[in-house]
């Protein structure tokens, strides 16, 4: 799905070779520092590589129409960013900012469900917590169905029992639907529990990548 070769951005990340294939859990680790944010940012083309190419679905990423792209592979930054208003009003701009119809109240009832809120929709986002305002970004992004998800240490913001019930729902909803997942985590218990790979980023280059059954 994804192949990046000879990418360098600033720095921060160098990628020699490296393949991210379809319909697999992957996780990427490593100290803070080490460019996993930035290499998530690349895939999602969000920032440009100074130099090499990446490619998905076999086309240089920078010639998709950005929209587009974003309706397939979605990011969910570690910093939460949540829009002025109700609950409501941030699942109806998400779905007006890729010019998409609003939905149902019962559609958003049920993404609520599915991230463990019970909230009503009236609820404002100000008056939220760090961790209300991480589930409902989540389910944000799963509004959208995208084929690919991009997490940037989606539990950040939660203790260890939301934790294990999010990252849990997230990898069940990624393999119901056939998709694919790349989640960055602070946590090797994660990657060890949900992951069918693991790369580990170290001062910005990868230092090793592993297969459930093995180094590659």
């Amino acid at each position: 799905m994804f192949e990046l070769k000879n990418v360098k951005f600033r720095d921060i990340l160098t990628v020699d070779e490296l393949e991210l294939k379809a319909q697999q859990v992957t996780c990427i680790v490593g100290k803070s520092g080490g460019g996993k944010t930035t290499l998530l940012k690349l895939l999602n083309n969000l920032i440009s590589a100074d130099s090499g190419t990446i490619l998905y679905k076999g086309k240089e990423i920078d010639t998709y129409n950005p929209i587009a792209l974003r309706r397939e592979v979605m990011m969910l930054p570690q910093q939460t960013v949540m829009f002025s208003g109700t609950i409501r009003e941030n699942f109806n701009k998400t779905l007006r900012f890729t010019e998409q119809e609003v939905a149902s109240d019962e559609v958003y009832k049920d993404l609520l469900q599915q991230v463990g809120l019970k909230l009503p929709l009236e609820a404002d986002t100000k008056d939220l917590s760090g961790g209300e305002k991480q589930r409902v970004a989540l389910a944000r992004v799963l509004l959208l169905h995208p084929e690919t998800l991009l997490l940037d240490e989606p539990s950040s913001a939660l203790d260890d029992e939301t934790e294990d019930f999010i990252i849990g729902m997230v990898v069940d909803y990624t393999r119901k639907r056939k998709g694919t997942l790349i989640m960055v985590t602070h946590a090797m218990s994660v990657a060890e529990r949900f992951a069918d790979v693991t790369i580990t980023l170290f001062d910005g280059k990868i230092q090793r990548v592993d297969k459930l059954n093995g180094t590659l």
